[in-house]
């Protein structure tokens, strides 16, 4: 296989050499074989008495002969000791190895909720005696600490690229990870700058770290270096516009454990299944989770109790009071992959005037602001114009008018666009198809030209996708840049489960073959720190790009699949239409009349007390003197 493969070097590891003497059986007699052949650069073995058994045999040879730890509480065969207690002996190491293989949890602990805990002083106490340290278990497709948001290359960069200490080399089941980690993005520097292109796109802020659409969220996605911050507007009963993932507080809140669990109802228009729905609740019911826990200190309430019990604890007087918590988004639960559980409800949700002060307030915003708008049209029959009101906010915030910093409307209705085509020219108007495509035809292109100026694709309709295996590649990117049409491509995640096998489980490696290989222009990600760190690496600017930094091919692992085992062919996706994109305008909004503003057919009934009455008219007088009850109570 040695001379088959020609690797650039070989590290054998040796294991139950115990075992096999036993069975009469010799690993030193079938090492020193093999060193007869080929050129063995690394021997590791766990057992101490077999690494003593060789070294001299080594010892005038380029072969180094590495001691491998395995878990501390596990013990040596050939010594008895466990190799928790070994650690403390690495003298007595050094008089048989060159070097030692350890996991990577000798080096930078994990506690018990997968965090990060200080590192140790391996690394430091084995290169005072001489020796080398190699850290092991780098693998991309298990989860690891929290702490590099799902980015293997950020693990990795841990351990060769701190202030404290470096190992000298890591053993990883993908080297393509380590690879472009030691040499594109090792040492870069924090500052250092990076290529224009991609454009970095947050997803509901950094969505990946902290609960999506709050302060947290996009302060840490300008903090890791996003372009263009997102708000995805959603509007309140009392037409107050707020960014929010979802129309449905159910979708990235705990609405569901409080009591406004009762504004239940479905809309078919607007989803399929029930929800409980921004507009039918007030900004000051959508709000932070601060007061809501000061509340439940005061009153002393369950929360664990059903919502049935809770209701019945809870005096309607304090209803006005309950706050909403923002909740993380974990797409990947059923993988059983959580985001960042220590801040899972942590961060206040914001209205679309605070989202604009933040954005506004952070000089590295290089690409503007990108708003999101939805449900328009339904929006209008409830007497809501979202529009407007975004235009609105923007002219208060001092985006009028102006061309920096930019402002992106995003929408997946042409409808919303040409309304903002008519009444703002300065705006960047960002057409998103909502389906997998594999093209779109000539008129199609035309159509969008007329009322948008960048489109929004899915990975699927550049790259699609068969059982999690890349299948060819589309012109789609080409054929719309033909057109001067901006290509921005959705959604990066980190989680492993979120890519094609193709890209060996690494978000590096997706992104840069959407990047080098599509040619796309930006980015929508939930994890922007990973897409600025990858504009930065040093081995985009060299002219014999390595192989780890060259895009994969599409299809290239289908190849391999035996015919038993191919999945079976799917049906393409089809082709964008002229009908798929035409949309009647706006409707406007008409003027509120007592009955049509409290009745629409789409709010839940009332909650009820107990015995079944309506509680709506108490609460409404009581409402005033529970503010002032509170108010003095946390006094």
């Amino acid at each position: 296989m040695v001379k088959l493969t020609r690797p650039p070097g070989l590290w054998l590891n040796l294991q139950h050499d115990v075992f096999y003497t036993k069975h009469n059986l010799s690993m030193r007699s079938f090492v020193l074989s093999v060193s007869k052949s080929v050129i063995v650069d690394y021997i590791s073995s766990p057992e101490v008495a077999f690494l003593r058994g060789v070294s001299q045999r080594f010892k005038a040879t380029k072969t180094k002969l590495i001691f491998r730890f395995l878990e501390k509480e596990e013990t040596d065969p050939s010594t008895n000791q466990t190799y928790g207690s070994l650690l403390n002996n690495l003298t007595f190491i050094k008089t048989f190895a060159s070097g030692i293989l350890v996991p990577k949890g000798y080096i930078w602990p994990v506690n018990k909720d997968s965090y990060l805990e200080s590192s140790t002083l391996v690394v430091q106490n084995a290169h005072k005696e001489g020796l080398e340290v190699f850290g092991s278990d780098f693998i991309n497709d298990i989860p690891f600490s929290y702490n590099y948001s799902y980015d293997p290359i950020a693990e990795v960069l841990n351990f060769i690229d701190n202030d404290a200490f470096s190992v000298d080399g890591v053993l990883s089941d993908f080297p393509i990870t380590p690879s472009a980690a030691i040499d594109c993005f090792a040492h870069i520097g924090k500052n250092a700058s990076g290529q224009e292109k991609p454009l970095i796109i947050s997803y509901n802020g950094a969505s990946g770290d902290y609960p999506s659409c709050t302060d947290l969220a996009y302060t840490k996605a300008i903090s890791d270096g996003v372009d263009v911050l997102d708000c995805n507007v959603q509007m309140t009963k009392d037409g107050t516009p707020i960014c929010l993932s979802s129309i449905n507080l159910m979708d990235s809140t705990k609405v569901a454990q409080t009591p406004f669990i009762t504004f239940t109802t479905t809309i078919a228009e607007v989803q399929k299944g029930s929800g409980i729905f921004t507009f039918n609740l007030t900004w000051e019911n959508i709000s932070s989770l601060t007061r809501k826990l000061k509340l439940e200190h005061v009153l002393n309430l369950d929360w664990t109790l059903s919502q049935d019990q809770f209701r019945i604890q809870l005096p309607c007087i304090y209803w006005p009071l309950i706050f909403i918590a923002a909740a993380i988004s974990n797409p990947y639960s059923t993988f059983r992959l959580s985001r960042n559980p220590a801040a899972k409800t942590a961060g206040k949700l914001v209205s679309l005037s605070d989202f604009l002060s933040i954005a506004k307030e952070a000089n590295s915003l290089s690409g503007g602001v990108l708003i999101g708008i939805e449900h328009a049209a339904f929006l209008v029959k409830v007497g809501l114009s979202v529009t407007d009101a975004v235009l609105d906010a923007l002219s208060k915030a001092g985006y009028d008018n102006v061309t920096t910093p930019r402002v992106m409307i995003q929408s997946t209705n042409s409808s919303v666009l040409k309304e903002f085509k008519e009444k703002k020219k300065n705006y960047e108007l960002v057409y998103r198809v909502d389906e997998n495509i594999r093209d779109a035809s000539d008129a199609t292109i035309e159509d969008i030209k007329k009322f948008a100026t960048s489109v929004v694709i899915s990975k699927d309709s550049i790259y699609p996708e068969n059982k999690a295996f890349i299948t060819s590649a589309t012109d789609i990117v080409s054929r719309l840049k033909k057109n001067n049409l901006p290509v921005y491509v959705q959604l990066f995640d980190n989680e492993f489960i979120s890519q094609a096998w193709d890209f060996f489980s690494d978000a590096t490696v997706e992104i840069n073959s959407f990047v080098t290989g599509a040619g796309i222009d930006g980015v929508i990600t939930s994890f922007p720190q990973t897409a600025a760190s990858y504009r930065k690496n040093r081995c985009l600017k060299y002219k014999n790009v390595p192989s780890y930094m060259s895009p994969v091919q599409p299809g290239s692992l289908m190849q391999v699949i035996t015919s038993d085992d191919m999945p079976p062919a799917l049906a393409p996706y089809p082709v964008l239409t002229e009908s798929d994109v035409a949309e009647p305008p706006l409707q406007e909004v008409a003027p509120a009349t007592p009955a049509s503003s409290t009745n629409t057919g789409t709010t839940a009934p009332a909650p009820t007390s107990p015995n079944g009455q309506p509680r709506i008219a108490t609460c409404i007088v009581l409402s005033n003197l529970a503010v002032l009850l509170v108010a003095v109570l946390l006094l």
